[in-house]
């Protein structure tokens, strides 16, 4: 294996989520606000609460609710709360969440509670509560706390209909699905494409060098950090291993110094511009991020198209993307509509009218390849909005079913860009996809997506027997050095612009800052080629089939899973090694383009102790 220029890992720094603690009942009322807070709070603030790239368990809104329903039906129990009085209650508690000052009286609790259970510092809480207080109310509002669906769930279908995050589908056209056909390999010295891939870069105007890096807050080396104790280094001018996102120089530099792994044909551009103080976030900020960042793509890409995706990090509050049924001042038009402002210069007429309506979109950037770019968010686990209704928000699958179904009949072949990848989406949407894109298997040429800050993939397989792979999608490394990493970006080398091209990923190449050696007294910043997927891996290609056989090679061969494990991390692990339950944890995930689908790794802890793979799968906690 060829590694250029990378370093030894270190201690890097380490705090896991609060754990839940018990909580007694008082009366109904006040029992609500509990239930609120206890289901709210872990996902709206811990979600920043600083991680290692460790494998740890799937978190969400669905899990929570299970463990807490029979809390709520025994104590709701308690008081003979009649289906009447249940919805007089609730119908009561509506009303009241509209009034300004009782939404306060909320935040002023979720304040306390914040700081008494220590979820996050004294100051971080009071911004977090009062920046997410006025969407949150709305959404329980409109949703938990509605007549309907809260005496649904506490006296049971009778008296009521609780739906949130039920299971449902999209439909699929009638015409029957071609027989599989893998793609042709190129012919010798057929054109090959070269595709920019950037994501995360998670600018952080306040970034600050000598301040500390280990600072109590959820994001350190900036501006209210402070200094390090004498015995540590503070910040580096580059960036820092730590829990840091990076200096504006940093992202510039990247693109400056992109000359060696170009020319480039197109950019994919996956989100996630702001920095991850999400606790102080204004919208004024979130679009300055905009501007000023693809400013700068502009500046040193020039006439290379660029093709962009929405992040979770893009609104404020964090991971609040309404549906467009939303609308007003809690709507995301402030945002799309931003958007469609920057990136006209790149997108046509048709994709800025879906972008502005829902943050999605899909052109034509060469004759025969379709590419669509979807907004990830109506999938996410963590965008509360979706308590009011998560069956296919703003239509997107049924819309990307109708863009396949035409790019079928068409003989186009597809890429699909997203930031949030498909195996940490909500169970339904990711069933859903997982359903489509196995549907459309001959089409889809490419998918590729980031979020986890970490260079990894996620197999496809057939759905009547989950063994064939179908199709794998790319998640790419971040830009950003959150948490404990070095800055990277990718290069996919694509089956190139002529006619028959199967535009299907031939190989991929991963680009990183070594910190160690850009921080060092009189240095400067060098990008360098860090690994070659096929060569580094000894792969045949690059279809989904040879990242199957990838995952089982590295089952039985510790030392090239410990080599992925260290491009995993883009050339900086943690100095904790990663033992078995680790790394058939880190490989399950590997197969996972699913959600909350053990089957997907049953074969995985053959021969183990592990009888539930599937609980250890991994999902980094810093994206």
């Amino acid at each position: 294996m060829r590694l250029y220029g990378v370093t030894a890992g270190r201690s890097h720094p380490r705090s896991g989520r609060e754990q839940e603690s018990n909580r007694s009942w008082g009366g109904p009322s006040l029992g609500l606000l509990w239930m609120a807070l206890a289901l709210a709070l872990p996902d709206s603030l811990v979600l920043w609460t600083p991680a290692g790239a460790h494998p740890l368990p799937a978190q969400g809104h669905p899990a929570r609710f299970s463990r807490t329903v029979p809390q709520l039906r025994s104590a709701f129990g308690w008081w003979n709360l009649t289906c009447p009085a249940c919805k007089s209650l609730f119908t009561a508690i509506d009303f009241g969440l509209q009034q300004e000052n009782n939404v306060a009286r909320v935040g002023s609790l979720a304040i306390k509670l914040c700081k008494l259970l220590k979820i996050a510092p004294p100051t971080v809480c009071q911004s977090a509560v009062q920046l997410f207080q006025d969407d949150m109310v709305e959404v329980w509002r409109r949703s938990v706390l509605s007549p309907s669906e809260a005496c649904g769930l506490l006296l049971g279908s009778t008296c009521g209909h609780w739906d949130i995050f039920s299971s449902w589908n999209i439909s699929l056209p009638a015409v029957p699905k071609p027989p599989p056909q893998p793609p042709n390999p190129p012919t010798p010295g057929a054109p090959v494409s070269r595709i920019l891939f950037l994501t995360d870069l998670h600018w952080d105007r306040d970034y600050l060098e000598g301040t500390d890096p280990n600072c109590e807050d959820p994001l350190c080396c900036r501006r209210g950090s402070g200094l390090p104790p004498p015995s540590r280094p503070g910040a580096g001018y580059w960036g820092e291993y730590s829990k840091c996102d990076l200096p504006l120089r940093t992202l510039e530099s990247l693109l400056s110094g992109l000359g060696p792994a170009g020319p480039f044909d197109m950019v994919y551009w996956t989100g996630d511009i702001p920095a991850h103080n999400v606790w102080h976030q204004s919208r004024q900020d979130q679009l300055q991020a905009l501007t000023t960042v693809t400013a700068l793509v502009k500046k040193y890409l020039g006439p290379v198209p660029v093709y962009p995706a929405v992040g979770n990090h893009e609104s404020t509050p964090v991971n609040g993307f309404p549906p467009p049924f939303i609308e007003g001042n809690h709507s995301s038009r402030w945002l799309y509509e931003a958007m469609a402002k920057a990136w006209e210069p790149w997108l046509p007429a048709e994709a800025l009218h879906t972008l502005r309506t829902g943050g999605f979109y899909a052109l034509s950037p060469r004759p025969g390849l379709r590419l669509i770019s979807l907004n990830m968010n109506f999938c996410s686990r963590e965008n509360f909005w979706l308590l009011i209704n998560s069956t296919d928000p703003a239509g997107q699958l049924q819309w990307l079913v109708g863009e396949l179904q035409a790019a079928e009949d068409r003989g186009d072949k597809v890429h699909i860009i997203g930031h949030i990848p498909p195996g940490h989406c909500l169970k339904s949407w990711s069933w859903n996809y997982y359903r489509i894109v196995a549907r459309y298997e001959n089409t889809l040429a490419g998918q590729f997506f980031g979020h986890t800050h970490v260079d990894e993939f996620e197999v496809f397989y057939d759905e009547e027997t989950l063994s064939r792979p179908v199709s794998v999608a790319f998640l790419a490394p971040s830009a950003t050095t959150y948490i404990s990493l070095n800055p990277g970006y990718r290069v996919y080398q694509i089956d190139g612009n002529y006619s028959g091209s199967s535009h299907v990923v031939l190989d991929h190449e991963t680009y990183i800052l070594n910190l160690t050696q850009a921080n060092a007294p009189g240095a400067t910043p060098h990008w360098h080629l860090l690994y070659r997927a096929r060569e580094t891996y000894g792969l045949p290609n690059a279809l989904p089939a040879a990242w199957h056989d990838l995952v089982y090679r590295m089952r039985g061969d510790t030392r090239l899973f410990q080599t992925f494990w260290f491009l995993y991390h883009k050339g900086h692990p943690p100095s904790e090694p990663c033992g078995t339950p680790c790394r058939l944890a880190t490989l399950c995930a590997q197969l996972s383009a699913r959600s909350d689908s053990p089957a997907l790794c049953r074969h995985l802890a053959r021969d183990t102790s592990l009888s539930d793979i599937q609980s250890l799968q991994p999902r980094p906690p810093f994206c």
